[in-house]
């Protein structure tokens, strides 16, 4: 069964701004985009760059390193569908931010 884990408060990521937290020894960027929060894994699968410090804009996030860009809603490479990133739901409760573990 998928659990929650409280990863951080919203009032601590702004409108566009985003949050690195470690979960299960994965680093995850949280991403707060006009009120909707989004988590991807943190790196770029192409040369493991921080997608947290890349650009926003369309639903996507681009890497700061190559330009690669990954779907926030899922992952999904915008360019190849085929090669993806975990994504995870999220839920607000409060204020806090709460990360949807998969079942390990």
């Amino acid at each position: 069964m998928p659990r929650r884990v409280t990863v951080a408060k919203v009032s601590k990521i702004p409108n566009g701004g985003s949050a690195v937290v470690t979960v299960l020894q994965r680093d995850v960027a949280i991403f707060n985009v006009n009120g909707a929060f989004f988590a991807v894994d943190d790196f770029c699968p192409h040369m493991g760059a921080s997608l947290s410090g890349g650009y926003v804009e369309d639903g996507c996030v681009t890497c700061p390193w190559h330009f690669w860009r990954f779907r926030l809603s899922d992952g999904s490479w915008a360019d190849n569908p085929k090669v993806k990133i975990s994504a995870y739901p999220i839920h607000i409760v409060g204020d806090d931010v709460q990360l949807e573990l998969p079942d390990l």
